[in-house]
């Protein structure tokens, strides 16, 4: 399922995702956003922080002389500030952030700046990762991002998505039922932050 396609160019959006374990349900939810996201005609890519594999926040990338910073910083660098707009998945551990997807998120600064971001937040349990989701509010604005209202929690997310990241049971038709108003107001957000910048 997907909402209706914007009318305007299509936009360049990330979703970000950072479980380093190997039994990553949340993967699932990352995957359907990306999935749906691109069936409304925009350009979507997977940031997986376990396949980036930056190391521990040591320097930022600003940090570095011109040149210097390695090769996966950079690249994800020029890739967040030619993105329009982000979707953060943010799984939630003993009531705080995913360590992967926060220091990811920690190496970079103004390459985020001036840009939509939606949160998505999942758990294992009921909460739905209510606990990560507040907090990431709070961090991505920090980092200059303007965080869209409109967001989606799934609890018990191995039972609202399959394998193959399809919606199943009452979780899974939750999600589809939340999604377009999420993704809707994303890409208000996005078009509009992208005309600004004279996109």
């Amino acid at each position: 399922m997907s909402s209706s396609s914007s009318s305007s160019s299509p936009l360049y959006l990330l979703v970000f995702y950072g479980s380093y374990r190997e039994a990553r349900a949340g993967i699932r939810l990352a995957d359907y956003i990306v999935r749906n996201l691109s069936a409304q005609g925009h350009v979507v890519e997977l940031v997986d922080a376990k396949a980036v594999g930056l190391p521990m926040l040591d320097k930022r990338y600003f940090e570095y002389e011109p040149g210097t910073a390695p090769k996966a910083m950079s690249d994800l660098a020029d890739k967040i500030a030619a993105a329009d707009g982000y979707v953060f998945v943010a799984g939630e551990y003993n009531w705080g952030m995913q360590p992967g997807l926060k220091n990811l998120v920690d190496h970079y600064f103004k390459e985020f700046w001036r840009r939509p971001a939606g949160i998505v937040s999942y758990s294992a349990g009921r909460l739905a990762g209510a606990r990560s989701n507040s907090a990431w509010h709070a961090t991505l604005t920090e980092l200059g991002m303007a965080v869209i209202p409109n967001t989606i929690t799934v609890g018990t997310i191995s039972t609202a998505l399959d394998e193959d990241a399809q919606p199943i049971g009452e979780g899974g038709a939750a999600l589809d039922r939340s999604f377009p108003g999420f993704a809707e107001e994303l890409v208000w957000w996005a078009e509009a932050v992208r005309m600004k910048r004279g996109g």
